[in-house]
């Protein structure tokens, strides 16, 4: 039999989702057809809440399931976990106080939640949410599901980014891609077809508030700025009236609900109805009954507006700050979109649509937007949508080596790309005219540990005393990965650039090897640096130090002053070779405290000098 030619054979491709994880619900959605879908769960529901319980029989219940135990069992059931994740017990102290659930006292730098006899981790719990987004998923398509898409908040730093992937790791599924959810937002809106504009991103979910500027050219998107606060969301509105009809019923019964946790998920359980119901009408009545006594309490929009006013002007000011960081003003946005079931809020719409003069779109379900948007971006990394752009992420952080051998970083690892960053800097040195610009890739605190990419010269700055001067460093990825790295001096305008591909020669075994160094020597190398710096510190005092030496207010100070100064600088120079940088640091003090004196007599005689022979006309 003659040879069958398989060239025009296609396999089918793995389907990719894409999952919204958020703080009060999550979805999945894929592509059907030439439009994103949300996908269904079993009870016929797009929105999952983001709740997970290990009740009493052992069982881990998900969603709807497991918000029905809130009130049952509280202290086994978990929710709002994404403001947990990445964090240490230091970073989210204040709100442990609302929630029901106990964190495990000896959890400091990784917080394990204690449900029941079972400890979990914030990754762990939000596993179990995806695994069900997972099932969902696969009972609808009728295909395993292995691959996703997931979202992320524009202001997650690494470590809540890492987490998230962890999370999908243990539920199985092959994170593609982390896509920032005001990106997917924008994808949603297929604001991408615009080719050319300038887009603003209110992003006013139940944990995080996110703003970001977002500039599209020729169907590219450029981050110009975020701004945000990962603590700030419908949670707080939330806990805020949760506060108020506590102390309400407080003062009515005479009896303190909050060492109560079922009393307080129910009462939440009231609040939060209430808050939802009055973004559709203008009042609303609170009911709450607990033990067969009865509180209620009428709530008027008006009133709702007034309490809620301070945490909606919180979000105004990370957006004045956005724009003001993106270089713009109000009148070059193009577009605002609103992502986020707290943007149903009118309160929240009429100060989004005042401040930026423009409606917002809202055309989409706000809950829905994001989930929509990465299912387009797992469409095109899966090859269901042609002739877009397929968005990459920085495999390894971009920085530049500063004073003493450390790293600044401008571009964190896992960035999506394009992507762009700026940072201002100064010189070190008086009178210095030529600046080195070292150009460094890598997870290490130090630049001899981190891979170079490209040095260059910036000369001809205007020669000025040490830390006046102005030099701007602006890291720039284009769609193809390409670094452009750009120096200039802002006082003279001259600049030079670089362009280098940082992917360039690195297998993905080196990328791994790379980042598991930095993680096997995070303490090492970070003790490394805060050693460097300090004696940087100290070259800068005793160089200031020196220089007072030869000020006519030294020669006037008394014996025993000059005495003490001399010691303090003798016992920094011994101490500035240690290893150790609180020593360093505190011998820095010691010498700071004995030229105080000196200081202020050395400010006088330069005052007394130049007033010296003033008139006033």
């Amino acid at each position: 039999m003659p040879l069958v030619q398989i060239d025009h054979l296609t396999t089918k491709r793995p389907c990719v989702v894409g999952i919204d994880l958020g703080t009060t619900n999550s979805l999945v959605a894929c592509m059907k057809g030439a439009a994103p879908q949300v996908i269904p769960g079993e009870d016929g529901r797009n929105l999952l809440p983001s709740v997970v319980s290990y009740a009493e029989d052992g069982r881990i219940r998900t969603g709807n399931a497991a918000s029905e135990l809130l009130r049952s069992e509280p202290r086994r059931t978990v929710y709002s976990v994404k403001r947990l994740m990445g964090r240490a017990r230091a970073d989210v102290a204040d709100e442990l106080a609302l929630f029901p659930f106990h964190i495990a006292e000896d959890s400091d730098s990784i917080i394990e939640l204690e449900l029941g006899p079972r400890r979990f981790t914030p990754p762990q719990i939000s596993a179990f949410v995806l695994n069900e987004l997972k099932r969902n998923a696969e009972r609808w398509l009728g295909e395993p599901v292995e691959q996703a898409v997931v979202t992320v908040p524009a202001y997650f730093n690494d470590a809540q980014r890492q987490a998230t992937r962890d999370a999908g790791r243990i539920a199985g599924l092959d994170v593609l891609r982390l896509v920032n959810e005001p990106t997917a937002a924008a994808l949603a809106y297929g604001l991408d077809k615009r080719r050319n504009g300038i887009v603003a991103v209110y992003d006013f979910g139940g944990g995080t508030f996110d703003i970001s500027i977002l500039k599209l050219q020729d169907g590219i998107f450029e981050v110009l700025a975020t701004h945000g606060d990962t603590h700030l969301g419908g949670d707080d509105i939330d806990n805020l009236l949760l506060r108020i009809a506590l102390e309400d019923i407080a003062q009515e019964w005479g009896e303190d609900l909050a060492g109560s946790a079922e009393a307080v998920q129910l009462l939440r359980q009231r609040v939060v109805a209430a808050k939802e119901e009055l973004s559709r009408v203008p009042a609303v009545s609170l009911h709450f009954e607990w033990r067969s006594r009865k509180y209620e309490r009428e709530i008027r929009r008006p009133l709702f507006e007034r309490l809620i006013t301070d945490i909606v002007e919180r979000t105004l000011d990370s957006c004045r700050q956005c724009i003001r960081d993106a270089g713009a003003i109000v009148e070059q946005i193009d577009e605002v979109v609103l992502v986020g079931g707290s943007t149903r809020i009118p309160l929240v719409r009429e100060a989004v649509e005042r401040l930026f003069r423009a409606r917002p779109h809202t055309e989409l379900n706000p809950d829905e937007v994001v989930a929509l948007g990465a299912a387009v971006q797992a469409a095109i990394l899966s090859g269901d949508v042609e002739d877009q752009l397929l968005l990459d992420v920085t495999p390894l952080s971009l920085g530049i080596e500063t004073m003493g051998g450390v790293v600044s970083r401008l571009i964190r690892r896992n960035s999506t790309i394009p992507a762009s960053a700026t940072e201002t800097f100064t010189t070190a040195v008086d009178g210095q005219t030529n600046v080195l610009i070292h150009v460094l890739q890598g997870e290490r605190e130090l630049a001899t540990d981190c891979r170079s990419l490209a040095r260059f010269d910036l000369k001809g700055i205007d020669p000025q005393p040490a830390g006046m001067a102005r030099v701007q460093v602006r890291f720039l990825i284009d769609a193809n990965g390409i670094l452009s790295v750009t120096a200039r001096d802002l006082h003279t305008g001259r600049e030079q650039a670089v362009e280098v591909k940082p992917s360039y020669g690195l297998q993905e075994a080196q990328v791994e090897a790379m980042i598991r160094d930095s993680i096997d020597f995070a303490d090492e190398d970070l003790r490394a640096r805060l050693v460097r710096e300090a004696r940087l510190e100290a070259d800068t005092v005793l160089a200031a130090t020196g220089k007072a030496r030869s000020h006519e207010a030294y020669g006037k100070l008394a014996g025993h002053e000059r005495q003490a100064i001399d010691l303090a600088a003798s016992e920094l120079l011994m101490a500035y070779h240690s290893d150790d940088h609180r020593l360093i640091k505190a011998h820095i003090g010691k010498l700071n405290q004995a030229t105080l004196h000196l200081a202020g007599s050395m400010m006088a005689t330069t005052l007394e000098s130049a007033l010296k022979g003033a008139k006033i006309e």
